[in-house]
């Protein structure tokens, strides 16, 4: 979806004050006109300090305005390009909702969610509730509880009327924590979901949340992004400060803000929409009845599901429309809403030590705060673009730079050096629980680092022409240490073709990129390459620079193929046509080798599998050969799974190959050329590289030809990465690689 772009004006801390002062006093004219006649009043005693007050003022008037009026535009555009905009009209004007009689639900012999909906009269709300999950049933099997708390309504009587659903009318009213209590000794399902009469259920809301739980294996209790009947955002997950008290994040700002987009750990969800399995439920006994009757039970839940060592994550892809105060009202001070204030001071004694061992002071270190990081790191990570790991290979390494990040505990922010928000990448990333600082942060590199970058623990940048853009930067704002990953050595790869093609600008732009890259690996804490090669070649160039490995790639453990492929099941060569080392191999096979191979086998066929194709490339399809231009990796994996023999027939380039390293970890036998098996030490004798052309076709017929070469080679080939580039080796790089950043950092501050 595309995603509307803020303002880049940066207002200091005490103009954001005078805004949110001002927007506040704009709903109340009155109120309104009376500060301002004060301020006139100043005005007549011409002293400078009230001029420039009241000039301040004026700005912050109309800057508050502005804003109030882009929060509603950004909210329009947003609703309407998410094709909700009419259901949200519908539900505004009170229509949509279906009569009791004329709802129906399916009966699940065994659902996979238990929805359990506590009323308490208002009727009307469960009608509407109940037509929201009628209207676009999940696809997850679902049973509904309905359970009616002797509210006395005489309109609850319809309720009977809705088939398909669990109904129990209470004789007697045991509170809403009871209730829910009792509710869910009757679920079936796996996973038991908690949900407001007083709720709309968005489309795909509850399917969001049991895709996570099944995700995430340290995932106890999932929740979803709460939202007013009008669309406003009203809850991105829970801040729970150190005094106790809460905020719900994110309240009536603009739902497609970065920080509201990712899935990421939080103190608490509120109970109007949360899952959780039944067997944990059963296990933590179901909300404490120490906070009858109701309020902050579903914080203690929280707490207590922290305590078997299971996290608390918000999901922003699962809504759910919530008409606040409709049970209970708003009012602390009167009825059942009057027990928030003192089981709030009950929630504060229960978990004192926890909330002071892991929470903040009242208000404070907000993005740690939302993230439920005062004990983890915070890493920044900065590339040309969103990673698209079903496109190129360095986009690859860094997803699992970003998973290793992860698997150690740590916080990722990802900047894209392009500020653009793709929606199938942005979304890849939000998923695993990365905040992706797109555009619509509304703020400069700088500004951002302003406001967060004394929570920055580590920056992680990509590649040495976006790496200089933010080094001067990160060093002015932040204490962090500064990774580098180069992918390869540029300058290396651009003399390398310079001197094939005798293109005298391009060995001048391999000079250049040399110098940038001695600028980079100076200015950098540790800069990380794949291979013991490029560390080999920086050390040449300057001895001391801080340079480590990185094992750019993470393979789970693969099994040795059970079949041979059928000979004519063909060659297969997959790259990104985007970059000239590819083009120049595919012409090169087909032009140079290919012939040799038709000499003896005629019929055997060429795949050319990859994006980004060039006029070159698509001018070869024909014949034996076949162009397939960009796949999904599910399609490439079935390409792999049939083909015979693989090639990566490189004449230039730098860096350890993903198309070498994937097709040996699929255990297809690829042949390739000296270049091709740069930085791939160790091998003995688990690849073929020939550099000549009749002896790169002589191999590649070979294993057309000899199954038991073929399997020999294939087990070898499986070996090899098992060991080499497995997740576990690629960790361990990582926290090296961190730990030598941390001592460098810390020396350079001494200095």
């Amino acid at each position: 979806m595309p995603v509307p772009v803020m303002s880049d004006h940066h207002p200091s801390r005490f103009a954001r004050f005078q805004e949110s002062l001002l927007a506040r006093l704009l709903k109340y004219p009155a109120l309104f006109h009376f500060v301002r006649r004060i301020f006139l009043v100043f005005t007549l005693l011409r002293e400078q300090r009230f001029r420039q007050h009241w000039q301040s003022f004026v700005i912050a008037k109309r800057r508050a305005f502005r804003n109030m009026m882009d929060k509603r535009r950004y909210q329009k555009v947003f609703w309407k390009q998410s094709g909700y905009a009419d259901l949200l009209e519908t539900l505004a004007a009170g229509k949509g909702v279906a009569r009791a009689e004329d709802l129906a639900f399916p009966h699940v012999e065994k659902p996979t969610v238990s929805i359990i909906i506590p009323c308490y009269g208002k009727v009307d709300y469960t009608l509407r509730c109940l037509t929201s999950l009628a209207a676009v049933p999940p696809t997850a099997s679902c049973e509904i509880i309905v359970v009616e708390d002797a509210s006395g309504d005489p309109e609850a009587a319809q309720l009977h009327k809705v088939k398909g659903i669990t109904y129990i009318d209470r004789q007697q009213n045991l509170g809403f924590l009871r209730s829910c209590n009792e509710a869910a000794t009757h679920a079936r399902g796996n996973y038991i979901f908690l949900l407001n009469n007083d709720t709309y259920v968005m489309p795909g809301a509850i399917d969001r949340l049991v895709e996570l739980l099944c995700a995430r294996p340290d995932a106890g209790m999932v929740g979803s992004r709460l939202l007013y009947a009008d669309g406003v955002q009203q809850e991105a997950g829970g801040i729970i400060w150190q005094d106790g008290t809460a905020w719900n994040y994110g309240r009536r700002d603009i739902l497609c803000k970065p920080e509201y987009c990712y899935v990421r750990e939080v103190d608490y969800i509120s109970g109007a929409a949360i899952m959780l399995s039944r067997s944990l439920w059963n296990e933590l006994g179901g909300f404490d009845e120490h906070y009858l009757p109701a309020y902050c039970e579903d914080s203690d839940l929280a707490f207590r599901v922290r305590q078997k060592g299971l996290k608390v994550l918000y999901q922003p892809e699962s809504w759910i429309i919530h008409y606040e105060g409709v049970s209970h009202g708003t009012d602390v001070n009167t009825g059942v809403k009057a027990y928030q204030v003192e089981n709030s001071r009950k929630l504060k004694e229960r978990w004192k030590d926890v909330l002071d061992r892991e929470h903040f002071a009242n208000a404070t270190q907000v993005m740690r705060a939302r993230d439920k990081a005062k004990n983890r790191q915070i890493v920044l990570m900065v590339d040309h673009r969103l990673p698209e790991p079903d496109r190129d290979a360095g986009s690859r390494s860094m997803l699992s730079f970003i998973d290793a990040l992860h698997a150690s505990g740590r916080v990722v922010k990802f900047w894209p050096h392009d500020r653009l928000a793709d929606p199938a990448y942005t979304d890849l990333l939000q998923r695993r629980g990365v905040e992706v600082l797109h555009g619509m942060t509304g703020l400069d590199f700088k500004g951002w680092l302003r406001e967060n970058g004394a929570d920055v623990d580590l920056a992680f940048l990509s590649r040495p022409s976006v790496a200089v853009h933010y080094i001067d930067l990160l060093r002015q704002h932040t204490l962090a240490p500064l990774l580098f990953y180069g992918h390869d050595l540029h300058f290396a790869r651009l003399k390398m073709e310079a001197d094939r093609t005798h293109n005298v600008l391009q060995h001048k732009f391999a000079e250049q990129q040399l110098q940038q890259e001695l600028t980079v690996w100076r200015s950098v804490d540790c800069a990380l390459y794949p291979s013991q090669d490029e560390l080999d070649a920086i050390n040449a160039l300057e001895h001391g620079l801080p340079v480590a490995h990185l094992s750019p790639y993470a393979f789970s453990v693969a099994q040795n193929r059970a079949s041979v492929p059928a000979a004519q099941s063909g060659i297969l060569f997959v790259a990104g046509f985007a970059h000239a080392p590819n083009v120049d191999a595919a012409l090169w096979f087909c032009k140079e080798i290919l012939p040799h191979i038709l000499a003896a086998k005629p019929d055997v066929t060429v795949t050319l599998v990859g994006a980004n194709p060039t006029q070159e490339v698509k001018n070869l399809s024909g014949g034996a050969v076949r162009v397939t231009g960009f796949v999904t990796d599910e399609v490439l994996a079935d390409y792999y799974a049939k083909a015979r023999v693989s090639v990566a027939p490189l004449r230039f380039g730098a860096g350890v190959k993903l198309k070498v390293v994937e097709s040996m970890q699929a255990g297809v036998p690829i042949v390739t050329t000296s270049v091709g098996a740069q930085g791939l030490r160790g091998l003995d004798g688990a690849l073929e590289v020939q550099d000549d052309p009749a002896e790169f076709a002589r191999a590649v017929l070979r294993f057309l030809d000899d199954d038991a070469a073929w399997r020999m080679r294939s087990d070898q080939q499986i070996a090899y990465v098992n060991r080499t580039f497995s997740v576990a080796a690629q960790q361990r790089d990582m926290e090296s690689a961190i730990a030598t950043a941390t001592q460098n950092r810390t020396a350079r501050v001494k200095q």
